[in-house]
């Protein structure tokens, strides 16, 4: 690999950061490190009535939560690290930056004011759809003559500046990731350059940036193919060296639609907030249109930045699938020791509105009980709730299922008075007694510990048994296993 690698990620700050934005942003990150290079953050905020300050925070912290720290670029507290800036699009376009290469172009002659309406473009389109032609520009402003631009001015009319196509050949590359691509000039378009408002256009401004930062590899989604032929043609237009392309595969969703709300979470403030880690994200994402030549699922810190090629990135649609994201999140959760696990719980316990003082053990340790069955952090609550109130929240299918069986009432009433006269309630002592008391009354144990389980946390699932009625201690213990009895369909 040549040296000097320079990429960068260049989100526009019109919404939250999603999961395709933080997947190029990955793919980025990860190439930089790998070939000891340079990853730049841009905003490119040149869409003004979208762009936002609040957009541009959530990148940052977006991008902080991941782990994915650039070495150049735009900072959260309003300054910039690097040599080659401003890193902002909107400051850049004050200090006259992109205007200086737009009036060159249109000087050479290979750039032009166009003075066309919205209505005409219109009726072009709808002519081009009629003819059953591509909807391009049809060039009428190309050849203007002073006289006719003159006129134009006269009646208000606000010019943009197109950039002037090739009208035959073909405009090729060889993508890093695609192989092979290539164009025809004749069905490419004048592309607008600079807006009527005298703000530069995504691809107008990208390839300046991207020349003027030194960028080595742009590395991007595959919905920017089409606007490649547009931007080398440009960079051909300048007389500079192009960079070198690879376009990330699509992102669908289960249904093999395109990635969107409909398929639930897309934003990386979404995933944060209902529990993912950051590693979790970061590992997933990665394996979004990339894979090792073994197919490794799970990376221990900085196996992605070790292992990570472009090589190793397919030009099919990746498939995200919320099933496997939230099982590898359980992995990672597993790996977690209690403290690291009980400080990234808490918050959620609180958010709930728990009573975190009605718990007689340490919080640690009944956050750490649940530990194998965690997916997403935002589970806690509900999996946990019944420690934290006097009186359990009972599941109406567990109350029917479980105390409608005959054997029921006899459990409950009996078991509340060995637990009653237990001179040590522990995890060890309980289970002796409970399992002692069913053989002593020929039941089976799932006779025993079903309705026990269901009377003291309202569920027919949860934490081990045993060590679950511990932690309630022996008071909360008894006295929901007699207010269970009452349930119970065969009182006597």
């Amino acid at each position: 690999m040549e040296k000097n690698i320079r990429v960068r990620f260049a989100p526009s700050p019109t919404g939250h950061l999603h999961i395709g934005g933080a997947r190029t942003a990955l793919f980025n990150y990860l190439f930089a490190k790998k070939y000891s290079g340079t990853f730049v953050l841009r905003i490119e905020d040149t869409d003004e009535l979208r762009s936002s300050q609040e957009s541009v925070k959530w990148i940052f912290d977006s991008m902080a939560w991941l782990g994915l720290n650039w070495d150049e670029g735009a900072m959260p507290d309003g300054t910039q690290k690097g040599n080659f800036g401003p890193y902002v699009q909107s400051v850049r376009e004050s200090q006259g930056i992109y205007k200086q290469y737009a009036d060159k172009l249109v000087k050479e002659g290979k750039a032009y004011y166009c003075y066309c309406t919205a209505q005409e473009l219109d009726e072009m389109r709808k002519k081009a759809a009629l003819e059953k032609r591509p909807p391009k520009y049809e060039g009428r402003c190309r050849n203007l003559t002073a006289e006719e631009k003159e006129k134009f001015e006269k009646e208000g009319r606000k010019p943009v500046i197109r950039f002037r196509m090739p009208d035959d050949g073909t405009t090729s590359w060889n993508d890093l990731i695609h192989k092979e691509l290539s164009f025809e000039n004749k069905l490419l378009y004048d592309f607008i350059m600079v807006k009527a408002s005298g703000y530069p256009t995504y691809n107008f401004a990208c390839v300046i940036d991207d020349y003027l930062m030194k960028i080595s590899h742009v590395i991007r989604g595959d919905d920017h193919i089409s606007n490649t032929p547009l931007q080398i043609n440009l960079y051909k237009a300048l007389g500079w060296e192009i960079p070198q392309f690879a376009h990330l595969s699509m992102i669908l969703g289960p249904d093999g639609s395109r990635l969107s709300k409909r398929h639930g979470a897309t934003s990386v403030q979404e995933y944060k907030k209902e529990g993912f880690l950051p590693e979790t994200i970061k590992n997933y994402l990665a394996l979004l249109g990339w894979s090792t030549q073994d197919s490794q699922q799970i990376f221990e810190k900085g196996e992605l930045e070790e292992k990570f090629s472009l090589e190793g990135c397919q030009k099919n649609p990746a498939t995200f699938d919320p099933v496997k994201l939230k099982w590898m999140n359980g992995e990672y959760l597993r790996k977690l020791d209690k403290k690291t696990l009980s400080d990234l719980v808490l918050p959620y316990l609180k958010e709930a509105g728990f009573d975190l003082s009605y718990p007689k053990v340490p919080l640690e340790e009944l956050i750490y009980l649940e530990y194998e069955k965690y997916k997403v952090l935002s589970e806690a609550p509900s999996l946990l709730s019944f420690f934290f109130k006097e009186n359990p929240d009972m599941d109406a299918e567990a109350v029917q299922s479980v105390f409608s069986k005959p054997s029921a009432y006899k459990v409950l009433s009996g078991i509340a008075e060995v637990y009653s006269s237990l001179p040590n309630f522990e995890e060890k002592s309980i289970e002796e007694a409970t399992r002692k008391f069913a053989k002593d009354n020929s039941l089976k144990n799932g006779e025993v510990f079903h309705p026990v389980r269901v009377a003291v946390s309202g569920k027919a699932q949860g934490p081990t048994l045993f060590k679950m009625i511990e932690y309630l201690g022996k008071d909360c213990a008894v006295n929901r296993i007699k207010a269970a009895v009452s349930l119970c369909s065969v009182n006597k």
